[in-house]
């Protein structure tokens, strides 16, 4: 009778436990896990900035279509404005001949009916206001056009985010027009432009940066009426503008962190935190830096610099 054979099963090697794995491979493993996590980390930041700068450009579409139908019934107002003056004149022309006629009229109804319309319609005060008028509303239209102007200046949707070289104030004034709302009841703006040349940027995104900057002082500005100092100049192959506050300033330990996404210690509803952090990434596109100078209670200083001339590591 032939005996039963026992069948033994193979040896399986077990996954080592982490009593078994040495100090090394732990450290190794460890630093694997931060090193997914940082770039995890990065990936969620790169996502959040792609939807805001979605956002930035579909704003920037919708502001030059506005602006582009504002400026069009404007512009036959401002036509029709000049063919007024021209009628009006000519009236002011006929009226003075009457006036002369009048005279002829003593001592009959008529005269003494013109006079007493004369007087109900105060007609000398009439002709000092009418021109008084027509000079503050042909005003009130320009500045209209000039804000049009800028906020189509201001979104450059038509510029195709070419490279282009821009005079850096044309944009800084653009920009001040365009957040004038947010700084007239705040503060007064002194500029202290120095020489600059023209600077070879992607000029739309240069004004984000520029109104954030403004706005963010604007709103740092805690006194009943402040001051926010902007200045340019020139710093070997570098062009640089700063935009100063004298408002409540930035703590120290905020310092490191105003420039990471969503951080901001304004109150619910009043920022996202991104402002800053798309601030920083256009600069360093234009492979330049910004950098911040604070004193709570004095104001704070922002400083963006950027080359004259395009690096040629800037991305298209």
């Amino acid at each position: 009778m032939d005996m039963p054979v026992a069948i033994t099963a193979p040896c399986r090697a077990e996954a080592p436990t982490p009593s078994e794995l040495s100090a090394a491979q732990v450290q190794a493993l460890l630093q694997t896990n931060e090193e997914l996590t940082e770039l995890n980390r990065k990936l969620s930041d790169a996502q959040d900035k792609l939807v805001q700068s979605e956002k930035l450009a579909s704003i920037g579409q919708l502001a030059a279509g506005v602006a582009h139908e504002i400026n069009n019934p404007i512009g036959f107002i401002f036509s029709n404005f000049g063919t007024l003056e021209k009628y009006l004149a000519q009236l002011f022309d006929m009226l003075a001949a009457y006036e002369e006629a009048e005279a002829g009229l003593a001592g009959t109804p008529a005269a003494e009916r013109l006079k007493k319309m004369r007087e109900d319609i105060e007609l000398d005060y009439l002709k000092e206001d009418i021109p008084s008028l027509m000079t503050e509303s042909k005003d009130g239209i320009q500045r209209v056009r000039k804000i049009v102007q800028d906020l189509k200046d201001f979104s450059r949707v038509d510029a195709r985010q070419e490279w282009e070289w821009v005079n850096l104030h044309t944009g800084i004034d653009s920009t001040l027009n365009i957040v004038n709302n947010e700084i007239k009841y705040k503060a007064d703006v002194v500029k202290e432009y120095g020489p600059l040349p023209d600077v070879e940027c992607l000029p739309s995104e240069l004004n984000q940066v520029f109104m954030n900057l403004l706005v963010n002082a604007a709103h740092a500005v805690n006194t009943e009426r402040g001051t926010i100092t902007i200045r340019t100049g020139v710093e070997g192959s570098d062009a640089w503008v700063e935009i100063a506050d004298n408002g409540c300033g930035i703590p120290s330990e905020n310092l490191k962190r105003i420039f990471d996404p969503f951080f901001t210690t304004k109150a619910i509803g009043k920022g996202t935190g991104l402002g800053l952090s798309l601030s920083y990434g256009i600069v360093k596109k234009h492979g330049g830096r910004i950098e911040v100078a604070s004193e709570v209670g004095h104001g704070t200083t922002f400083r963006v610099t950027i080359p004259l001339k395009r690096s040629t590591g800037a991305p298209a």
